[in-house]
């Protein structure tokens, strides 16, 4: 009865013991599983932030900055000390050229016109129209027509050198202003020049504090020096182009004042033939 007993408990254990092993061995390839997932998700989520990132890298790398950006960028590596000196050259140089530019274009007429009408006027022996035609009139053509006017009785001699004289007071209007525009246009470059020179050597104290000649200590130094040369280089080649447009305009201002004293004289001539014979 007792071995009975013993081989039932033993077949019992042997039974147990190979079901403990296969469950083993079926969650096995289970739990393999799950890891090979949380590993492969893992991959995947740090595969997706590469990209991401790359991506982005290169967005960055291929935005194109702004021209305001770089400007701004370069003023302030270029030493903002000397570089707002030559800015407010460039400002104030700007400034006179606007004002020049306006003034002189208010003060261009249809000069053909105006002489045709204070001739009508002198035809008819209104003399006073004329003067008034002249003084509602802008302009140094018409100013000069109306001083001429003015001494009219006085004789062609008289109206001539007065012509003459209002004349050259026109033509220094004209060119007001003018000096200190080209006084901007030489401060500019010279003011780059200057913050060069002290960029320089401001490098080459940098050189020494270092004790050695480095590459990038060099190339940091002279770029940031050569910064201000470039930009009070472009600001006078503006103001230079402005004041060459403005010397045009004066010059063809002066050219008609001329041409509008000669045709005034030889209108009174014929007034006074006419009338004052």
């Amino acid at each position: 009865m007792k071995k009975v007993f013993a081989f039932v408990a033993m077949m019992g254990l042997l039974t147990f013991g190979v079901n403990q092993t296969i469950n083993a061995q079926e969650e096995a390839p289970a739990v393999e599983e799950v890891a090979q997932e949380d590993s492969a998700a893992v991959d995947s989520i740090a595969a997706v932030e590469d990209v991401e990132a790359e991506t982005e890298a290169e967005e960055a790398v291929e935005e194109p900055k702004g021209l305001h950006k770089t400007i701004k960028v370069k003023f302030i590596e270029g030493s903002a000390g000397f570089m707002a000196l030559v800015a407010v050259a460039m400002i104030f140089g700007l400034a006179l050229c606007i004002e020049r530019i306006i003034f002189l274009s208010l003060s261009e007429i249809n000069s053909n016109k105006l002489l045709k009408d204070v001739q009508a006027a002198l035809d008819n022996g209104d003399v006073e129209g004329a003067k008034t035609i002249c003084r509602e009139t802008r302009g140094p053509v018409a100013s000069i027509c109306y001083q001429g006017l003015l001494r009219i009785d006085q004789g062609l001699d008289v109206v001539e050198r007065s012509v003459v004289s209002y004349g050259s007071v026109e033509a220094s209007k004209l060119e007001k202003n003018l000096s200190w525009i080209t006084l901007f246009i030489a401060m500019s470059p010279s003011l780059g020049f200057l913050g060069t020179v002290i960029g320089m050597v401001q490098a080459f104290d940098d050189i020494q504090k270092a004790g050695d000649i480095s590459p990038n200590v060099v190339a940091g130094g002279m770029k940031v020096a050569l910064i201000t040369t470039i930009f009070g280089i472009i600001v006078a080649l503006i103001l230079q182009v402005f004041y060459n447009y403005i010397l045009s305009k004066v010059e063809a201002l002066n050219t008609d004042m001329e041409d509008s004293s000669v045709s005034l004289l030889d209108i009174i001539v014929e007034y006074n033939i006419k009338f004052k014979k």
